[in-house]
């Protein structure tokens, strides 16, 4: 590819990528992840590259892929009582996926980072409830964190 995606866009291919994945159980990932940088990218992927993929989108993808029992986890304990992960909406669960998994994972991205990064794509593919949503767990998750240092 000719040009570097920032984090902050290659979050957004994140979740494109894996809002499918979580829905079609036979899609393959690198198929899901093709499709999303096909879509918006397919005149600058060199030809020569064709299948190139940026290296942290492929690590955001399989991480959450990878620990999304664990994260889900995570996720049902800081859940209001009475409210199930079912309940959740999927992009709302996807954004909280890849949010956690920058916190508890990616050293190089402080967990303040990872919470604002969610809160922005909340801001793209969700709604201001979403908004809230994500930042009430995300910040929650995090001052568990920091307790625990």
């Amino acid at each position: 590819m000719s040009k570097e995606l920032s984090r902050h866009k290659i979050r957004q291919k994140a979740v494109q990528a894996l809002f499918p994945l979580d829905v079609n159980q036979v899609l393959e990932k690198k198929d899901a992840i093709n499709a999303v940088l096909e879509l918006e990218y397919a005149e600058i992927v060199d030809k020569n590259q064709e299948h190139f993929v940026p290296a942290y989108l492929d690590f955001l993808v399989t991480g959450v892929c990878e620990n999304k029992d664990e994260l889900d986890e995570k996720i049902k304990n800081h859940l209001r009582k009475g409210w199930r992960i079912e309940r959740l909406s999927k992009m709302d669960l996807i954004i909280l996926r890849i949010g956690l998994f920058e916190m508890l994972y990616v050293e190089d991205v402080p967990n303040k980072v990872a919470l604002n990064e969610a809160i922005e794509l909340t801001k793209t593919f969700s709604d201001e409830q979403s908004r809230k949503f994500v930042n009430g767990i995300l910040s929650a998750v995090n001052a568990e964190i920091e307790a625990s240092l």
